[in-house]
């Protein structure tokens, strides 16, 4: 797209330039308001408080100093600004929902450009594997929890009626719905075509095949496990490793990711509508 990756929101010191867009994301953050139990305390309803901090602030600096044009969004690149969200992974191990009167909320201040990810194959996560797959009549024929992946597709299919329900309601949105899930489930299923090894293991990890993981000891950290002083290290071929940590994709994973995004081909939903997983 020849566009400068967008500078994070919480990287606001200095004098980066958000003239192009900025990130409110943060790693393992959730749709859910987060809790004591939480990872990360920054859940989309704060995000979205941020985001509509930084437009207020925006507008504001930009009413008193025109040269901060060349840093800053004008209100206009607001409206036609693409929203992107790609959120939801972190809530899947029990609720299913979406804040769409927060996207409503967006709307409201004129946003009208969506951009819709739905999630992934949860159940080929190794953290997921190495906690519910222990019996092999609980993996499918990828290797792959069976219920968490059908609990995805059942989330991705409430995600795409919710968002058909937003343009009828919504007669100026414009909703871009990619279908993640299948570029995933190919990815893992095809993935010595993608110049992929390691399908299901971590690539940072401890324990060795088949998943590199072990739920107690997390991606680079010391600790003792049973006597012995042992470390979670990195692998030192990651182009050959899908997931990074148990939980996140690695680069060359997410590389190829996006690359089949920006095809076009699971843009609108053209596998969603026709998927026998989601019928």
């Amino acid at each position: 797209m020849e566009l400068p990756y967008m500078n994070p929101y919480l990287e606001s010191v200095g004098s980066p330039n958000f003239q192009t867009g900025c990130n409110f994301a943060t790693g393992g953050s959730t749709i859910l308001p987060a809790n004591a139990a939480s990872t990360n305390p920054f859940s989309f309803n704060l995000q979205l408080s941020q985001f509509f901090r930084f437009k207020n602030r925006a507008l504001t600096l930009l009413s008193k100093d025109k040269e901060l044009q060349n840093y800053l969004p004008a209100e206009d690149d607001f409206n036609k600004a693409l929203y992107m969200f790609d959120i939801g992974q972190n809530d899947l191990d029990g609720v299913f929902y979406f804040p769409a009167s927060d996207e409503q909320r967006l709307y409201d201040a004129g946003a009208r450009n969506f951009w819709v990810h739905n999630t992934g194959p949860l159940g080929c996560l190794p953290r997921i594997i190495a906690t519910f797959g222990r019996k092999p009549s609980n993996l499918d024929e990828h290797g792959c929890v069976a219920s968490h992946n059908r609990a995805a597709t059942v989330f991705n299919k409430k995600l795409h009626d919710m968002c058909l329900q937003f343009l009828a309601q919504s007669p100026e949105a414009n909703i871009t719905f990619v279908d993640i899930y299948s570029i995933k489930l190919n990815l893992i299923s095809n993935y010595s075509l993608y110049g992929f090894q390691q399908p299901l293991a971590a690539c940072c990890g401890y324990g060795g095949p088949p998943l590199n993981f072990d739920t107690r000891i997390a991606c680079g950290v010391t600790k003792n496990l049973n006597g012995s002083i042992v470390t979670a290290n990195p692998c030192n071929n990651t182009a050959e490793y899908i997931n990074w940590d148990g939980t996140h994709y690695t680069e060359a994973a997410n590389r190829f990711v996006a690359d089949e995004i920006l095809t076009g081909n699971y843009s609108d939903s053209p596998h969603l509508r026709n998927s026998p997983l989601l019928t």
